[in-house]
């Protein structure tokens, strides 16, 4: 395994961990496309993985991490619960199964996917949440598509503050009323589909921007969340993508490009609506 070329930032969590502020995700990715991608990402200098039972694709990050060579206490590996397995007992069973498909002693960070409205049992999961943080199978606890209804009742019934909601992201959906209540409360936003799915990567003012700094449009909105200070998950299978996507520590946008990515936002989400889907 090589040095990584570049350096990324740490975010401190409420807890006292620390995420790299950038790091790789596998959603979508297929399971035997993941190990090469995420071997990939490793040798670009991406500490950080973000990986869910849902995907379908945890033994491949876990065969690529292992292979990496890299001492485990560099990395900073999340999973997610997903929704069939909420409730106290079955989130138990599934952080275990989690850890076995990876290969894992602990995670770095657990994640409640989805809140699942209909099921209401995201509160008996983050409970279970606790009791494995306490028994040092995973380093810190969060939340995943948590609006703040959910937030705000799941600090009123349990005793940890989530370090983390991982949120969908994007300069057409930024999410601003959710980004201040997480800063008021000590809970870090994190971006999952931070660039909108490629979407908007041939968005003329996004493009211009880019050509000013000689970087990507791709690159410009990634160093956008940079700067708001989000830690976010690109996902990309190219290795030259996957290199150039954590190449954004190297040059700042200006106050006046930072407003005109603020005022793209349209409300479109790409993903689904978390008080609706229970799938």
């Amino acid at each position: 395994m090589t040095s990584p070329t570049t350096s990324v930032p740490a975010v401190t969590l409420n807890d006292g961990h620390t995420i790299p502020q950038l790091g790789f995700g596998v959603f979508q990715v297929p399971a035997e496309e993941t190990y090469d991608a995420v071997t990939a990402a490793l040798q670009a200098g991406y500490r950080s993985i973000d990986t869910a039972k849902a995907y379908g694709n945890e033994a491949a990050v876990g065969r690529a991490i292992a292979d990496s060579g890299l001492p485990r206490g560099e990395l900073f590996v999340t999973t997610k619960l997903w929704n069939d397995d909420h409730g106290h007992d079955s989130a138990l069973q599934a952080c275990d199964a989690s850890l076995a498909e990876l290969g894992l002693d602990y995670l770095d960070l657990y994640l409640i996917h989805w809140p699942t409205p209909e099921r209401d049992r995201y509160v008996a999961s983050y409970r279970a949440f606790e009791e494995l943080q306490a028994a040092g199978k995973v380093r810190s606890i969060g939340v995943s598509n948590f609006t703040i209804d959910h937030l705000t009742r799941l600090m009123d019934e349990t005793s940890v503050v989530p370090v983390v909601n991982q949120v969908e992201l994007h300069p057409n959906f930024t999410q601003k009323e959710l980004r201040a209540f997480h800063k008021e409360h000590g809970i870090v936003t994190e971006a999952w589909s931070p660039l909108a799915q490629g979407d908007l990567l041939a968005d003329p003012a996004l493009v211009a921007i880019g050509e000013a700094h000689g970087k990507t449009a791709a690159q410009v909105v990634l160093r956008w969340h940079v700067q708001l200070g989000n830690v976010a998950i690109p996902k990309s299978v190219t290795p030259e993508r996957i290199a150039a996507n954590i190449d954004v520590f190297d040059f700042e946008l200006t106050g006046d490009e930072m407003v005109t990515i603020d005022t793209m936002g349209n409300g479109e989400r790409r993903g689904p609506d978390p008080d609706t889907f229970n799938g």
